[in-house]
């Protein structure tokens, strides 16, 4: 099972209905594809917290949708730190299309892949990454994210 702990840093994620249930069900599905067991640490926050964490970590200066932190294995059962921006995930969200709720399952299951050790950083490696995140998706009737018209 997964568990998380969740810190809700900007206040503008509650306007999704059931954020926590939403979250349990991404993290849920993820772990169908990506077997695990631990606890997550999430940060839903707001675009200048993420821009802070991208610099510090990243070195990019600029703020992004989702990212992960790994725990160490001898920090288990903790498997690491996902956070999400608001505004970044919202603007993607309507540019796609969807529902910033499924926009969020969609960016929780690719934070929680990362944490298990997969990356996009070379096209064999985006494509086995993209394929889990489809998969994972579909358990939930959430649509392949990677299809363009």
């Amino acid at each position: 099972m997964i568990e998380f702990d969740l810190i809700l840093e900007d206040d503008s994620w509650q306007a999704i209905p059931d954020l926590e249930q939403v979250c349990q069900a991404a993290f849920e599905a993820a772990r169908k594809v990506e077997p695990a067991d631990g606890v997550v640490s999430l940060m839903l926050a707001d675009d200048d917290a993420l821009h802070e964490l991208n610099r510090q970590f990243r070195g990019k200066d600029k703020p992004t949708d989702v990212l992960s932190f790994p725990a160490d294995a001898m920090d288990r059962p903790l498997l690491g730190d996902i956070a999400v921006a608001h505004g970044v995930s919202l603007a993607d969200a309507n540019a796609q299309g969807k529902t910033l709720a499924d926009h969020l399952t969609h960016l929780l299951i690719h934070g929680y892949l990362h944490l298990m050790g997969h990356d996009h950083e070379t096209q064999a490696e985006a494509g086995i990454m993209e394929a889990l995140e489809i998969k994972a998706l579909a358990s939930l009737g959430i649509a392949n994210p990677y299809l363009t018209d």
